[in-house]
């Protein structure tokens, strides 16, 4: 009876890993677009209105909100009503022309979101609304809560 020996390959069964640094640096990138850094910190303080027929808005990155109610002087303290624009809060009504106009050239298809406390001067409002119009930032959107 003839014995069958096996004969064994020197070949090395590892894993390759040439392609590991592409695959991370693509996963880096994907989440450094993807991630959200910061919210704005409010300044001002919003009490929303309630609102029965409300549309939710898709693209979130053509949205720039103002903040419009009473500026937040403590924990539990409240002054007059001002605007906050991103992190700032606007001193000169007469800046928020210059300051949207830019962020329309960056973006022409800029929707400005007025985030508004309900019991907010409407003269200010109007006076905002005003500024919007001359930057020529005419999609506007008023951010509401659904009434229940």
């Amino acid at each position: 009876m003839a014995h069958f020996k096996k004969k064994s390959a020197n070949t090395k069964q590892d894993v390759p890993t040439s392609a590991m640094p592409d695959v991370v640096f693509m996963l880096l990138i994907f989440f450094m677009v993807t991630t959200v850094l910061r919210e704005v910190e409010l300044k001002v303080q919003i009490d929303y209105t309630q609102a029965e027929n409300i549309e939710k808005i898709e693209q979130k990155r053509l949205v720039s909100y103002i903040y419009i109610g009473p500026e937040r002087l403590g924990p539990t303290e409240v002054g007059e009503s001002k605007v906050q624009i991103d992190d700032a809060i606007v001193e000169d009504i007469n800046a928020i022309r210059t300051i949207m106009y830019d962020k329309l050239m960056e973006q022409p298809r800029l929707i400005v979101s007025l985030r508004v406390d309900r019991d907010s001067d409407f003269g200010l409002i109007t006076d905002v609304t005003q500024e919007l119009r001359h930057a020529g930032t005419l999609r506007i959107n008023y951010s509401t809560k659904r009434e229940i």
